[in-house]
């Protein structure tokens, strides 16, 4: 037989075995009389390319000449204490070629301790489409051990594919291609892609979808067809990319499927509650008018910051309820069903909605009362999810989801999904739908007391940026000030607002625009520009703050507010924290942002208590003191009441480190400080440089308009 040996294999077993008698001599120790021979190869230990050891119907496929591989053993007790375990490993491999012409070539590896994976790569000459068996064994030197395929072993076989399989063909029945329906209906409805190769070897087929998601989907059987599901998250053109992918690892071209998604369709049925006082029939914007009882009453106050004009109260009685007396929407489908609700009461379970089923609802979505509290809840079918913690008084967004394609039931609370989605079967539902109460085995149940708004029954998935969209609420501007100047102490604020009222050593900055040019003229000395617009204030850092001249708080600290500041340092290295933004209750701030030097960081500082010893939420962004120089550093504040979170913003970016949970905010009676903040009994914290353009937002401004804040204009809050 043909023997394909590594020259540089034998020098180093050589040396090997030198070096391992050397070490036996020096310690005094000799080899054992009787050698044992090397243990024989397990066949899990084996591999054809990168592939577990095959033969028979799982043969393996490889796409080009393979790197075979085995790991190798010596009997531990074959060595006395000191003494190296060397091996080398004998390949052999063969196979008939076409014209029944018998193949056999062998290959022996370096010399390696045992235990170590050893290999050969094979030449590149084999014959593809034919089945290539192989075995190895272990040498020692002294003696080989059995073939791995001896005994209870077995051969490996493989064969070379050196053919790409075709590019697949896709289609869809739910979105066809431009040519044949240009815009295709829609966000939140699924599609499914089928991808099928000519090629009877594929396995297997790596796809993506225009902004995801992308992935490999595997073929039920060799050669089979796919069929890739596809949520729309929003309008516009779409395409799908393909590729097929064999039994061998090689890959197809890519065929690629155009596709364009209309907007998400409206919704099935709709009740806006926001009909005048003394009605007592909702209309509906889609679906059936909903009759009502006489505990409901309409013209209630609505979310601020929303759509919603009005609202519906229900006083929790038997009488408080809406109904238009037919089913909104087949809940053996996917569907959604969404509201905004405001409880009066959260100490026992209550409905926004739900629809009637055999003695029960077949679904309800509500305030369930728990043994950790009250908790919103959606219901479907005897599964249920749950998360976030109502308030008495507080508006939420509702949104519940069941998602017939995945068979799980979701739960939004104010565009954001809490608990975990629960699988869920749904069951016959045909009755009507209910707005306030529930199906009971011998009535009505679980009625709401509080305000409801704007029920939406959709027969699609709303995805989360619908969601999200749906429980936004505008943020109100409630002051601006640009402090490019001042009268009488008071620099005014852009919209005839309250004024900022400057006190001690604070001054307004103002640029100089017949300032000289120190490159044409060396005796003029330059003048730095204001960080924004035309001016900005300066602070002493001794003395000087300003603060809002009004009744009383600018923001209401109890509910979400958005803050936003430019400041500037006027030290590089400061000894002391300064602060620019607070805020105070009874006896504490109840908000502060300040610089603290220890950590070279701005700091949120929320209490938890209105108490000067309380315990604090910190968050906090890392900068550097600027030394007076520069644009400073755009600050934002935001306390989301929803969603009871705390963000600090720097440069338009927040982190882990600068968000934190706060879940109520503290009732601030202050008024708004830049400059200083609480200490002790009194004030301090006195802040030395440059503050500019201070904004405050009644309400939550999203993370993509905080870089927007900071400028002499006021952004657009979409």
């Amino acid at each position: 037989m043909d023997r394909f040996r590594w020259t540089g294999g034998r020098r180093t077993a050589v040396t090997a075995a030198c070096t391992a008698a050397l070490l036996a001599g020096l310690t005094g120790t000799a080899r054992a009389a009787d050698n044992l021979p090397p243990d024989q190869p397990l066949v899990k230990d084996l591999g054809s390319g990168g592939k577990p050891c095959a033969t028979g119907d799982n043969i393996v496929y490889v796409p080009s000449s393979p790197r075979l591989s085995a790991v190798l053993y010596d009997p531990e007790e074959d060595n006395q204490p000191s003494e190296a375990s060397l091996l080398s490993g004998e390949f052999e491999a063969w196979w008939t070629d076409s014209d029944g012409t018998a193949q056999r070539r062998s290959y022996s590896t370096i010399t390696l301790l045992s235990g170590t994976r050893q290999y050969w790569t094979m030449p590149d000459d084999l014959p593809a489409g034919t089945p290539i068996s192989w075995h190895v064994r272990a040498n020692d030197g002294k003696a080989v051990s059995p073939w791995s395929d001896e005994g209870d072993g077995a051969v490996c076989s493989f064969v070379v594919d050196d053919t790409n399989p075709e590019k697949p063909t896709i289609s869809s029945p739910e979105y066809p291609t431009p040519d044949q329906q240009f815009w295709v209906d829609g966000v939140g409805v699924y599609g499914h892609f089928t991808v099928d190769s000519p090629s009877d070897d594929v396995v297997s087929y790596v796809y993506d979808f225009l902004g995801g998601p992308a992935g490999t989907a595997t073929a039920r059987s060799l050669g089979a067809a796919v069929t890739l599901p596809y949520l729309p998250l929003a309008s516009g053109p779409k395409s799908l990319t393909v590729r097929a992918i064999d039994r061998s690892g090689r890959s197809s071209a890519t065929a690629r499927y155009d596709f364009n998604v209309k907007s998400g369709r409206a919704p099935v049925a709709r009740w806006k509650l926001d009909d005048p006082a003394g009605s007592r029939t909702a209309a509906a914007e889609a679906g059936t008018p909903a009759r009502s009882g006489v505990g409901a009453t309409f013209g209630g106050p609505a979310p601020t910051g929303t759509a919603t004009s009005t609202t519906v109260a229900l006083d929790g009685t038997g009488h408080g309820f809406l109904t238009p007396d037919a089913p909104a929407t087949d809940l053996r489908r996917t569907f959604a069903v969404s509201a905004w609700a405001r409880p009066a009461e959260t100490d026992r379970t209550m409905t926004v909605a739900s629809q009637d089923a055999e003695g029960r609802p077949g679904f309800s979505l509500g305030l369930r009362l728990q043994k950790s509290g009250p908790r919103w809840s959606f219901a479907i079918g005897g599964a249920r999810v749950s998360g976030g913690a109502p308030e008495t008084g507080e508006w939420a967004h509702l949104l519940g989801l069941y998602d017939a394609e995945t068979g799980k039931a979701h739960l939004y609370v104010n565009g954001h999904e809490v608990g975990d989605a629960v699988a869920a079967t749904p069951i016959e539902a045909a009755g009507a739908f209910q707005i306030g109460r529930a199906r009971g085995t011998t009535g009505y149940r679980d009625r709401w007391h509080g305000d409801v708004g704007d029920v939406r029954v959709h027969d699609r998935v709303v995805v989360p940026g619908e969601v999200a969209e749906a429980a936004w609420r505008k943020p109100a501007l409630l002051g601006h000030w640009s402090l490019t100047s001042a009268t009488d102490g008071s620099s005014p604020e852009q919209s005839d607002g309250s004024p900022l009222r400057l006190h001690g050593g604070a001054t307004i900055y103002r640029a100089s625009y017949d300032s000289c040019i120190p490159e044409i003229d060396p005796d003029c000395a330059y003048v730095p520009p204001p960080l924004v617009g035309d001016g900005h204030l300066t602070l002493d850092g001794v003395s000087g703050y300003a603060s809002a001249d009004g009744p009383g708080p600018v923001v209401d600290t109890r509910d979400s507010f958005t803050l936003g500041v430019v400041v500037r340092l006027a030290d590089s290295a400061p000894a002391r924290p300064m602060t620019v933004l607070s805020q105070s209750g009874e006896n504490t701030d109840v908000f502060k942002v300040r610089y603290h030097p220890p950590t070279h960081s701005w700091q949120l500082i929320m209490p938890e208590r209105d108490e000067a010893d309380a315990p604090e939420k910190v968050v906090s962004q890392i900068t550097g003191a600027d030394g007076g120089e520069g644009q400073g550093h755009r600050l934002a504040v935001v306390y989301d009441d929803a969603t009871d979170t705390i963000k600090l913003y720097a440069d338009g970016y927040t982190n882990a480190d600068a968000t934190a949970t706060l879940p109520d905010g503290l009732h601030s009676t202050g008024a708004l400080q830049i400059g200083r903040g609480k200490v002790g009994d009194g004030w301090g914290e006195y802040l030395h440089g440059d503050v500019d353009e201070v904004q405050a937002y009644a309400g939550a401004v999203r993370d993509s308009d905080i870089s927007s804040l900071g400028w002499e204009t006021n952004p657009c809050l979409c």
